[in-house]
């Protein structure tokens, strides 16, 4: 398609063949107008990238699909799917997951919220907010235990440090030099927090209620969450160089 779309909502997938027609129908059906994809998809051997690109080819709005040969990271598939969205032309441009544990239905208030501020960030930690009821209390553990170790690295002012559910501004955006990135796993959206914060970006917080997959299982683990931890480590020295400046 051609015409330029409003807001892009851009899907990372590894093995999602069941939950990606699933979250694209639910968007469809919001009535966003001027509504586009980018799915990138990391070689899945359950068929996700084949799925993709059936759904684009039957598509009547923007719909692009990026195939990578293999895994290299989540990070690493948000940018290449940020810097596709920006080159549509969109105004707005939503990253969500594509196993539905972000409910679209969120996406218009957050677009709402948009209009007035650079960055909504999705948050399960402010008032409102909450993860899926049917957790167990180690998975409930591994999360906060996650998000807070994370946000102490890197000092960040946002309650959800590992937020994967935003909405940018393409003008914000554009101005992330992803080259700089660190972290091609977990840790990519610290980072993505941290460089908002940094510019100098308006950061508001939405809730929302993280709920479980659908189909497939989760790909966190504790060894993941340490990782990344380490990882960001230096972006807190980063903002104490800034701050004695």
């Amino acid at each position: 398609m051609t015409t330029t779309p409003k807001v892009v909502v851009v899907l990372p997938t590894y093995n999602e063949a069941e939950n990606l027609p699933v979250i694209v129908d639910e968007l469809r059906r919001l009535g966003n107008a001027g509504l586009g994809f980018v799915v990138v998809d990391d070689a899945s051997p359950d068929g996700t990238g084949d799925v993709a690109d059936r759904l684009a080819a039957a598509a009547g709005e923007y719909f692009k699909v990026i195939h990578r040969a293999r895994k290299e990271g989540l990070g690493r598939a948000y940018a290449e799917a940020f810097r596709e969205a920006i080159a549509s032309g969109a105004e707005f441009i939503v990253e969500m997951d594509a196993d539905l544990s972000h409910p679209p239905a969120e996406v218009p208030r957050m677009l709402e919220k948009a209009r007035t501020a650079d960055v909504v960030a999705g948050s399960r930690y402010i008032r409102g907010g909450a993860v899926d009821p049917g957790w167990s209390a180690g998975r409930r553990f591994l999360s906060r235990f996650g998000n807070l170790g994370i946000k102490w690295s890197v000092g960040l002012r946002v309650h959800d440090a590992t937020s994967g559910f935003k909405v940018f501004r393409s003008t914000a955006l554009r101005q992330l030099d992803f080259g700089r990135f660190r972290n091609a796993g977990y840790g990519f959206q610290a980072e993505v927090a941290h460089w908002c914060e940094f510019m100098g970006f308006r950061v508001v917080e939405h809730p929302y209620q993280f709920a479980e997959r659908r189909s497939g299982k989760s790909k966190m683990s504790g060894r993941i969450v340490l990782e990344a931890i380490v990882t960001l480590l230096p972006l807190r020295f980063h903002r104490a160089k800034k701050r004695r400046a």
